[in-house]
């Protein structure tokens, strides 16, 4: 028996050199199916930018469809061009180094969906098609890293660039939208809806405006929560760290355990079989 047990069981070498596979296959996130540790770097560098051009949507959507300057139609334009370009550049670098380009378009239809069905260069019947881009936030719901980079300080800054500019570019919007406004009276005006104070001396009194102020308020909200997970996270981040190492050491044990029972029923198999053709 004891022979039989040394026979089946796989060894420590096996287990080790079959350690680094496993771990860069199944320990990966669902969307980073089928993906090797190269691929999943390049994607990983993708979502700090495709999150920013996402949030980007509906600012660039209100300033090309408001009564704004040519400027502004200007900026909202190449904006416009750059959020596409982003998401095209994804898709392409992507698919370029991918191992399986079949396995990722299928896994992926929604990145593809959006670089096929929202360029710039559309008719403008079309182009309320660009909302759906605003979609691609459903990274921040299924990815657990990136919503722990997001509440660290180095995620703050970006979310707290992009709240500077959400108030400087909603107060110039509001300034171009409502007439016989100043642009530092729209400053003032974003400034107080994004951090939901609204002392009530500025408020929009047209649709695009009231469309502008939601966008912002939502901006606005969300920062609030960022920054304040942010907070959380930096009291916790010792107690957070040491659950993950727990978590992951587990998922390890697991895929160890669950890859040698594996084995052993294929070779318990093989040995049936062979005894099965003896005694016939």
């Amino acid at each position: 028996m004891a022979v039989l047990t040394l026979h089946i069981l796989p060894t420590r070498h096996d287990r080790l050199s079959r350690g680094p596979e496993q771990k860069g296959c199944v320990s990966a996130p669902s969307n980073y199916a089928d993906m090797d540790d190269h691929s999943m770097q390049v994607a990983k560098r993708f979502e700090v930018p495709i999150l920013v051009a996402a949030l980007l949507v509906i600012p660039v959507i209100v300033i090309e469809e408001s009564n704004v300057s040519g400027t502004w139609k200007t900026v909202g334009a190449i904006l416009n061009w750059g959020i596409w370009i982003t998401f095209a550049l994804e898709v392409v670098v992507m698919l370029a180094v991918v191992p399986s380009k079949k396995r990722w378009l299928r896994d992926n239809p929604l990145e593809v969906a959006i670089v096929l069905f929202t360029p710039p260069f559309l008719p403008p019947s079309l182009q309320a098609l660009r909302v759906f881009r605003v979609l691609r936030l459903a990274r921040l719901f299924r990815l657990a890293p990136l919503a722990r980079r997001l509440f660290s300080l180095e995620g703050l800054r970006y979310v707290a660039l992009l709240a500077l500019l959400t108030v400087l570019g909603g107060g110039a919007a509001y300034a171009s939208i409502e007439k016989h406004t100043s642009t530092w009276d729209g400053v003032w005006w974003a400034f107080t809806t994004m951090t939901t104070v609204g002392y009530g001396d500025e408020y929009p009194r047209t649709t695009m405006g009231r469309a502008l102020a939601m966008a912002i308020m939502l901006i606005g909200i969300g920062f609030i929560a960022i920054l304040t997970g942010a907070v959380a996270e930096r009291f916790l981040s010792g107690q957070i760290e040491e659950v993950a190492d727990t978590e992951r050491a587990v998922e390890a044990t697991d895929r160890e355990v669950l890859a040698e029972l594996r084995e052993v029923r294929t070779r318990l198999d093989r040995l049936e079989a062979r005894l099965g053709r003896r005694t016939t």
